[in-house]
């Protein structure tokens, strides 16, 4: 018994005709995302390099918001149900060849459809627990992060802190330098002038003694 029309299957779709693009090309994508729930259907396309990954993104974007507008559906309860491309319009090109002859060139067209419909019980229990638990895991990754960063500023304050007491204690250090420098200097200083001073008063002391003995030897 073969299944259900392509125009038959239950579900809310959104279709694009006569894109310029061959069928077999779009299939290749279509083949990604046939059975999954839309939020894992998008990511898969946005990973997708191939041209006729944006075209259905955009397509089932519109599946999307017409099953969310038109029947009152949840985006998040939704699931790729079916998804295909038939044969559009082939246009016939030619291009000339050697000795006369013409080489047919053919410009496939192809008509792209995406049906969504509503998960069912199980399938929602199974997609929300997983929901829940990649929630959890994220907001682990959060709080851990937050921990990390905070560690991390508390030993670059701890090192600042350590940085700022040593600069103090090499500061004081040379103050402390500076006043014993100041110190031994006054004092070398007044023991220069001391003995200049008593330089000064022998040399006092010997010329009178020399002028006394000058005037001994004139009398």
């Amino acid at each position: 018994m073969t299944g259900p029309k392509t125009n038959e299957r239950p579900g809310t779709r959104a279709t694009l005709r006569g894109y310029h693009m061959s069928a077999s090309k779009a299939r290749v994508v279509l083949n990604l995302i046939r059975d999954e729930d839309v939020n894992t259907a998008r990511e898969i396309l946005a990973g997708t390099t191939r041209e006729a990954a944006d075209v259905i993104g955009k397509v089932l974007a519109s599946a999307v918001a017409n099953a969310v507008n038109n029947d009152s559906m949840n985006a998040d309860e939704l699931y790729v149900s079916a998804a295909y491309a038939d044969e559009g319009i082939t246009m016939k090109r030619f291009t000339p060849r050697a000795r006369g002859r013409a080489g047919k060139i053919r410009k496939r067209a192809c008509h792209i459809t995406v049906i969504v419909s509503r998960l069912d019980e199980d399938r929602l229990e199974v997609l929300r627990a997983a929901r829940s638990a990649q929630a959890a895991a994220s907001r682990t990754r959060r709080v851990a992060s937050s921990r990390r960063r905070a560690d991390q500023t508390a030993s670059v304050n701890k090192r600042e802190n350590a940085a700022a007491l040593a600069a103090e204690e090499l500061e004081n250090q040379v103050e402390v330098e500076a006043v014993e420098t100041d110190v031994v200097t006054e004092e070398v200083a007044n023991e220069v002038d001391t003995a200049v001073e008593e330089t000064v008063v022998e040399e006092t002391s010997t010329d009178e003694t020399v002028s006394e003995n000058a005037t001994e030897e004139q009398n």
